[in-house]
This record gives C-alpha cells, structure tokens and sequence, in this order.
C-alpha cells in the first residue's frame, strides 16, 4: 500500500536518517536501517515523530515490520493522525 505523507513527518524522519543525503528524495519503500536507522535512533525518531505530530506511539506499533521502511512506518502511524491517508 502507497502512502502519502506530510512534509512534517518525512523532516522528523530525515533527521533520524544520516545515510540518506541531502536532497535525495525519500521513497515509501525506502529501508530505515540501510539508511542509518539503529536501535538509538529509533528511540529518538519516536520522541521526535511524537513531538512534531502530537501522537502517542503505542507499544504495539513498535514492531520491526513496521519500521523496516519510510512507507510501513507512515502506514503504522496512520491511524493515529488527523489525515489517515
């Protein structure tokens, strides 16, 4: 499934990706730990996507398969925003 996202969500994201250079574009199926995402930074990514979207994350959304891509993340966090698309 494609998703959209808003440009708040994919700023967090970036910011918690450093192997992902500045002004490559970020596709759904990009995958989080081929581009720099480890255990630390998905803590803060968590922090920081919770801050920026007013969420909170439930513990069962923390799963691998949800944050195995940039897409599986944004259809897992769906749900919880104002614009489910």
């Amino acid at each position: 499934m494609q998703t959209t996202w808003t440009p708040r969500f994919e700023e967090v994201l970036r910011e918690h990706l450093p192997l992902l250079e500045d002004g490559r574009d970020l596709p759904p199926d990009a995958s989080l730990t081929t581009l720099g995402l480890d255990s630390l930074s998905t803590v803060h990514l968590l922090i920081g996507l919770e801050d920026a979207l007013g969420v909170t994350i439930p513990d069962a959304l923390l799963t691998p398969e949800n944050f195995a891509t940039a897409g599986t993340l944004r259809t897992a966090l769906a749900p919880l925003m104002d614009d489910p698309s």
